[in-house]
């Protein structure tokens, strides 16, 4: 009876021991819990930079890390654009040029890495301004700010190809973009006889930052 009795009261320790550690996973697996995602709920992913075989490897890791800065600075926005592919081209009449009907950028190469950057981010903000129509509530802003008119064409219907740079350098819609260069990247380094006034940037980055 005695041998018994000590086996049980050796047991409560162990019993005891067991309870805590019981306890304390039950705890563990709650928190867990709580910050588990809850079933069926996919995080939507940010717009992507498609990048084509025809983009270098050095370009392709100044293309991802530059469009990084860009997602960074229009964030707020990230919803009311979509993916946008890169290609790279040997021969072609301008610096870049961007297609809205498939969403795609085409960049001359070679070229310096300022000369590269400030190409892409001047693309990207058409590929906003094309395919983002809350972009139309920046525009009135935008005019005042570059001192323009009201009711100044945001670009124009019919313009040949082959305007020259001065031609171009007046369109409210090359201004915005050259804007938008300043904003991502800090300055412009490659002139384009764009004017941007310090307002026009401005107001880039709040209707950026979803204002």
């Amino acid at each position: 009876m005695k041998a018994k009795r000590a086996a049980r009261t050796a047991q409560r320790p162990r019993l005891a021991l067991a309870g805590v550690l019981t306890a304390v996973a039950l705890i563990l697996v709650g928190t867990l819990s709580v910050h588990r995602q809850p079933t069926g709920v996919v995080p939507r992913p940010g717009p992507r930079l498609i990048i084509e075989d025809s983009v270098a490897s050095d370009f392709r890791a100044l293309a991802e890390e530059t469009w990084r800065q860009f997602l960074d600075v229009f964030r707020a926005r990230a919803d009311c654009f979509g993916d946008v592919r890169l290609r790279a081209a040997w021969t072609l009449d301008h610096r870049a040029v961007y297609e809205p009907n498939t969403a795609t950028v085409t960049v001359r190469v070679p070229g310096t890495p300022a000369m590269l950057q400030e190409a892409l981010v001047h693309e990207w903000a058409h590929h906003i301004e094309f395919q983002c129509a809350a972009h139309r509530q920046l525009r009135p802003a935008f005019l005042a700010a570059q001192g323009l008119p009201p009711d100044t064409p945001w670009r124009p219907r019919h313009l040949p190809a082959d305007a020259p740079g001065s031609v171009w350098a007046r369109i409210p819609s090359e201004q915005y973009a050259e804007a938008t260069v300043e904003l991502v990247l800090g300055q412009r380094h490659i002139p384009t006889g764009a004017r941007v006034t310090r307002e026009a940037v401005r107001v880039v980055a709040a209707w950026a930052a979803g204002d």
